[in-house]
């Protein structure tokens, strides 16, 4: 592959991607080695011998050589220290509750007229810093670990942490003294009073200003609903979708595809696993067979069918907790702290933008029903919900000559994560370096120290866990480990996260080669992981990805631009089997094209699943039981593409916790995120102009919610916002 190639410096990340079992980087100090084999097919006998020896031999740094440079930026930087048993995980969530409650305890006892700002609102911050610490690695844990008894473990702990955190809100000595010390006027400004505002917000949010009885009905309420919530996403975690085809049901899927190990289980049978989202989407995109792709649709849309009760249950309690707390809906309760303000403003927002994509949306209907009408021989056929993902498929390829398959020879994995990490560093002004992990949940995981590039301050660390296996989390998310923050000695906590991914596997000789909408995905996830990396907020609740929900997805919303332009991608996509060969200028001009030509089908999905959203948590008759799917489905059909009335898509959508009256998020952040892309597209070098890189890190990232960010926003705009960019971005109006 690349062993035809000279092997230097500027290759070697390449080199690397070409052997599949080759996971970490290799070091300056190996090519004196390499170099010496003149011959290249003695080079290729020598790798092959030596490659175990090497990967062993390899010296990485450790955190502890970052520990001088921490101290000097005082700055802490530590490793989570990991449970390795499930009575480990369950003890520390037990010490970590009960080191909370006596901190807690400590400023309940505080004498009226001893209150400070530092021993009652910042003491606050500190304690539920402290909890989450134990919390986040039990999510982790949850989500990942390859042990059954370790992820149930993990969802335990987080059921006791939820149950503990509701419960915080209702202990009426702390919040006695949080009101003294309001009481005194205290002279506070900047994110200090923003701490102060919010936090008797949330007490208000809670219940504490009701009459004592509402108050214990919220908060019994708040914590039946915390532990349905985690029941409910450990229903979608641990879904199997299991579907055997054969190789003429499969007709159309790539060769490449079905060699994945594991997918062929019988003489003419493949296993799909519709909970794999890679899997599901590669099939649904290439399968010709309508009844193939239907068939792995209703598959998908009928997982943990036990949640459809649960989630009946849920909304439910919901509307209780709001209309107890003096709220319409859950959607006006949700959105009171969110950008939007309120429900009527969200759903707005929505119905404003499927009445304004129609024209459009219905025009690409119309195109794909004429592909289907030809392959069908059927002129009155229509396009179904499992149909959209095939038919833009083959648009792209018939009408544009965009193969999303073919592509893939362009982005292997780890190039195409070593050129991203090589853009981040450059305009944000960060280095990256592997280090060693002294604490693995798998073997093959990756951690990363972040330092600024100018003063070698360290940053903050991640982790890198990308490829499926059973028990995972299937789908591609950051999660905060931990959150930073100053501490009381004024040093400054800086934070660790990890990736937790589920790209496609390596296939024989062949590395894992990503569609170009993965490798928007890379770039979007990370992008919250440099949120995280590059906060220098003062408080936890601030820092990082703490931001709005209708916000937090726009500054990685707004990098996956930079995947469709040529001059960046230039700097990392290549044809694996030959690194001099780019994508040519004229493929990304029509991959432009189609993109614009199906937006609408795009976008109209991601509508239909907001107003679906917040159709669930509208307001409703506190004794009229919920139905779920009879609310969703209709919207569903309406909104989008007709569906099969027997699914139940619901149920496996994990939105439904987390983003709760909030999914129109990612619509209102996507229109944020094009406006704030502006910026770059108008300086001096585009995508990876570094002046724009730093102004996005210091007006952005750094702040993160320790001011509105409505206020970061025009600060990096440099004017007030608008919605224009986004509707040329999807195709409406000019």
């Amino acid at each position: 592959m690349i062993l035809g190639t000279p092997l230097d410096p500027m290759a070697r990340d390449d080199w690397c991607a070409a052997v599949p079992t080759m996971i970490v980087f290799t070091n300056t100090g190996f090519y004196p080695i390499f170099n010496s084999i003149m011959n290249r097919a003695l080079f290729a006998a020598a790798l092959t011998s030596f490659l175990p020896l090497l990967l062993h031999a390899e010296e990485l740094k450790t955190v502890s050589d970052f520990q001088e440079a921490a101290a000097k930026a005082h700055a802490i930087l530590a490793l989570p220290q990991w449970e390795q048993t499930p009575d480990a995980v369950s003890a520390a969530m037990t010490t970590a509750i009960k080191d909370a409650n006596a901190h807690l305890d400590e400023i309940g006892q505080l004498a009226a007229d001893k209150v400070t700002f530092q021993n009652t609102i910042v003491a606050l911050d500190e304690i539920a810093w402290q909890a989450t610490l134990v919390a986040n690695r039990a999510t982790v844990i949850k989500e990942s670990n390859t042990d059954a008894a370790m992820r149930e473990a993990g969802e335990n702990a987080v059921k006791a942490y939820q149950d503990w955190a509701v419960g915080v809100d209702y202990r009426e000595d702390v919040y006695k003294n949080v009101q003294a010390f309001a009481k005194t006027n205290p002279k506070l400004a900047g994110e200090d009073l923003k701490l102060l505002q919010d936090t008797l917000r949330d007490y208000r949010r809670a219940g504490l200003a009701l009459p004592p009885g509402k108050r214990k009905e919220v908060e019994a309420l708040r914590k039946k609903l915390a532990s349905k919530s985690t029941d409910f996403l450990a229903n979608v975690t641990a879904a199997q979708g299991p579907i055997v085809f054969t190789k003429t049901e499969l007709e159309g899927v790539p060769e490449s595809f079905l060699e994945t190990p594991g997918l062929k289980t019988g003489d003419d049978a493949y296993t799909i696993m519709s909970n794999v989202t890679f899997q599901y989407n590669l099939v649904e995109d290439t399968a010709r067979r309508e009844e193939t792709r239907k068939k792995l649709y209703v598959k998908r849309e009928t997982l943990a069918p036990e949640n459809i009760p649960l989630l009946n249950e849920i909304l439910a309690l919901r509307n209780q907790v709001a209309l107890r707390l003096g709220y319409k809906s859950w959607a006006d309760y949700q959105t009171e702290i969110k950008m939007a303000k309120s429900g009527a403003a969200a759903s707005k927002f929505i119905d404003d933008l499927v009445q304004g994509i129609q024209p459009k949306f219905a025009a690409e209907v119309a195109e794909q029903q004429k592909l289907k009408a030809a392959d069908t021989k059927d002129p009155k056929t229509q396009i179904n919900v499992w149909d959209w993902r095939y038919y833009t498929n083959e648009l792209k390829k018939t009408k544009y000559a965009i193969d999303a398959e073919a592509l893939r020879v362009y982005f292997p994995y780890q190039p195409v994560l070593e050129g991203m990490f090589r853009i981040y560093q450059d305009i944000f002004g960060l280095q990256f370096t592997r280090i060693d992990a002294p604490q693995k949940w798998i073997d093959s995981l990756q951690l990363y120290v972040v330092t600024d590039a100018a003063t070698g301050e360290p940053m903050g660390m991640f982790y890198l866990d990308m490829f499926p296996r059973e028990g995972k989390f299937n789908h591609f998310a950051e999660f905060v480990i931990t959150g930073a923050r100053r501490l009381a000695d004024g040093n400054y906590q800086r934070p660790v996260a990890t990736l937790l991914c589920n790209f496609p596997t390596p296939v024989g000789d062949k590395p894992s080669l990503l569609l170009h909408s993965d490798v928007e995905t890379l770039f979007h996830e990370f992008g919250h992981v440099m949120h995280e990396m590059m906060t220098r907020a003062s408080y936890y609740r601030f820092a990082g990805t703490n931001t709005p929900g209708d916000f937090v997805e726009a500054p990685s919303q707004m990098l996956q631009n930079w995947v469709w332009d040529k001059k960046v991608l230039d700097t990392f996509a290549a044809d694996y089997r030959d690194p001099s060969q780019k994508i040519p200028a004229e493929t990304i001009e029509k991959m432009m094209e189609a993109r614009l030509a199906t937006e609408g089908m795009r976008y109209r999905r991601q509508f239909a699943f907001a107003s679906l959203d917040l159709a669930l948590h509208a307001p409703h008759p506190e004794a009229e039981p919920y139905d779920a799917v009879k609310i969703s489905n209709p919207i569903m059909a309406k909104v989008f593409l007709p569906i099969d009335p027997d699914t139940h898509l619901v149920s496996y959508f994990g939105h439904l916790v987390g983003y709760d009256g909030g999914y129109y998020g990612y619509a209102w952040a996507d229109a944020i995120a094009a406006d704030m892309a502006t910026v770059f597209q108008k300086s001096k070098d585009g995508y990876l102009d570094k002046e724009t890189g730093l102004k996005l890190r210091h007006d952005i990232y750094e702040p993160g919610s320790s001011r509105e960010v409505s206020e970061s926003v025009e600060k990096f705009l440099g004017r007030k916002r608008s919605l224009e960019p986004f509707f040329k971005q999807i195709g409406i109006g000019k």
